[in-house]
């Protein structure tokens, strides 16, 4: 019988989102937070325009592309995009998990779009990337959070492109490197790759988005939420710290710790880094058992955020795996997605040390025995 490893992680927070704090955090370190302060006072907007600012900084975003904070995290900021720009021109979407086709879904039957074009792969998989039509807008996620399934890059996008790309990169910024001129709309949520907390949107905007927003105005009624103009203009307050509705400024001195944290590792290098570096142990794992699978077989394509694996065990076992980890304080909510093939899904963003992950797989390894007995 394999024996029981004596040492545990340091921090068993291996979920997927909302994803595990930075090393070191405390919550001290909210104490400069306005509590009790309007987010529209001359305080709070400098709060949140310097999370607006750091974030530019960080992501080495180019200087003509907006950054905004908006209502109801990853999803409200992609609903947004696609609710206020998509109908202009023909739709191409690309989608290889859940929440891509959660927004094929939404264009087909709610914004009831026709003249559409669906790129379809089953988990563990990508679609096609040279079928699509440029010519066209362009719906994708470059990470799927549920099949740990990445876009290798962005070469499959032309510079010279008719079409917008729109792209719901939220387990994937700050953890991979995203070409930015290739992208004119980018969404993700604090939660994800650096640790935040939730209910929050980050919205980036190209200047050809921009004249898009200016020069359209979608044939559906828009909720207040989902509206980006003012008069016939962008508005701009939006990436300057005005928000559409009431922020939190906790969250917001939140995400500043883990801006400032990320600042303080080498910025956007360093955090793609730590979380190749993450990647790395579960890769040498694998290797070396041959009762375990990444779900993307191709490693070009394989996330190195969220983990996605596959067991030689029947579901039932697996599910008594997990109970095993997380009785023993090993790690916590790594069950795959609840639509995805059975198996275990671990985080590595750079929130995540290395070691907790080497530990966290000798148990596994132990655990594993255990099931299969």
């Amino acid at each position: 019988m394999h024996q029981k490893p004596k040492d545990k992680p340091g921090k068993a927070h291996f979920s997927s989102g909302p994803c595990a704090k930075r090393p070191g955090y405390n919550l001290d370190s909210l104490q400069s937070a306005p509590l009790g302060r309007s987010h529209r006072s001359s305080i709070g907007k400098a709060r949140l325009k310097e999370a607006i600012d750091k974030t530019k900084v960080i992501l080495e975003l180019p200087k003509d592309y907006l950054v905004g904070i908006v209502p109801a995290s990853d999803t409200g900021a992609f609903e947004m995009a696609m609710w206020s720009l998509l109908g202009k021109r023909a739709v191409d979407v690309a989608y290889f998990e859940a929440f891509g086709k959660t927004w094929a879904d939404d264009i087909r039957k709610e914004l009831k779009l026709e003249a559409v074009n669906y790129h379809q792969a089953d988990y563990g998989f990508l679609p096609d990337l040279s079928k699509i039509n440029f010519e066209n807008d362009l719906v994708f996620t470059w990470n799927g959070t549920t099949s740990g399934v990445k876009v290798p890059g962005g070469d499959f996008i032309p510079a010279e492109r008719r079409g917008l790309t729109i792209c719901d990169a939220t387990s994937a910024v700050f953890a991979m490197d995203i070409p930015w001129d290739k992208l004119d709309v980018v969404t993700y949520s604090w939660q994800k790759v650096l640790g935040g907390e939730a209910a929050h949107g980050m919205l980036i905007l190209s200047p050809r988005a921009v004249e898009r927003i200016e020069n359209y105005s979608p044939p559906w009624p828009l909720p207040k939420i989902f509206r980006l103009k003012k008069g016939d203009k962008l508005n701009y307050e939006i990436f300057e710290g005005s928000t559409i509705n009431t922020p939190s400024m906790l969250c917001n001195e939140d995400y500043l710790d883990a801006l400032q944290w990320a600042e303080s590792i080498g910025g956007l290098a360093g955090l793609i880094r730590r979380s190749e570096n993450n990647l790395k142990v579960i890769e040498d794992f694998v290797t070396g058992h041959n009762w375990i699978d990444f779900l993307a077989a191709e490693p070009a394509i394989r996330s190195n955020t969220s983990v996605c694996l596959t067991v030689d065990l029947e579901p039932d076992q697996i599910k008594q795996l997990i109970k095993i980890l997380e009785t023993e304080d090993i790690a916590y909510d790594i069950a795959s997605y609840r639509d995805a093939p059975a198996g275990l899904r671990f985080w590595c963003g750079a929130t995540v040390e290395q070691k907790d992950l080497q530990i966290a797989m000798q148990w596994l390894e132990y655990a594993y025995q255990q099931v299969k007995g």
